[in-house]
């Protein structure tokens, strides 16, 4: 066998690479990631957890963003808050949030359930901070509401994401603005009771 012929079946035997943008996929079939499911949503540990509780709520359903629903989705979104309402209550102990990113970076549509405290070794950057403390998180509410009221969500102009993403730090819970992460994610212990 040539060198080139062993090179086109060494490549059509082996595995595909996964994209990383599909992992979110591969992890609602992880029963390591599975935090809590049910016919149509399946919530998951997130693997780099931005606070001390941070979920995310996957639809079975193949959506593969807030920009693919319509108003035939109401209902399963309305159960993605009853989900909320119900972990909210298994972690009473801490504030939680929920909401989409407006541009998300991985594939199948999620919304993330979070703590307020922020507090994670995976909190590295300004934009991982501004990804979850500035209007490009949607709140789960508004997107619920807006797509009652038209049927869809807008997206997100690049420029307004990039402003968002450029915003400078600040504290989610008081007016304090650090400079650095560093001082930020020292900032935040002081919150933690």
């Amino acid at each position: 066998m040539s060198k080139c012929s062993k090179n086109v079946s060494d490549y059509v035997t082996s595995k595909p690479k996964q994209l990383w943008s599909l992992g979110l996929v591969e992890s609602m079939k992880d029963p390591k990631s599975i935090y809590k499911e049910n016919e149509r949503i399946v919530v998951i540990r997130d693997k780099y957890p931005k606070a001390k509780i941070h979920y995310l709520v996957l639809p079975r359903e193949d959506i593969s963003s807030i920009y693919k629903l319509s108003k035939e989705h109401i209902p399963l979104i309305e159960e993605f808050g009853q989900i909320f309402k119900e972990i909210q209550k298994e972690h009473a102990d801490f504030f939680l949030h929920c909401g989409f990113h407006a541009v998300p970076s991985m594939q199948r549509m999620h919304m993330h359930i979070i703590s307020n405290d922020m507090i994670s070794t995976c909190l590295k950057t300004r934009i991982h901070w501004n990804s979850f403390t500035t209007k490009f998180f949607l709140p789960y509410k508004d997107v619920l509401n807006k797509l009652k009221e038209d049927g869809l969500i807008d997206k997100m102009s690049p420029e307004t994401h990039k402003s968002f993403m450029s915003i400078p730090l600040k504290c989610n819970q008081c007016d304090f603005e650090p400079k650095t992460m560093p001082q930020l994610r020292q900032h935040l212990l002081t919150h933690v009771q």
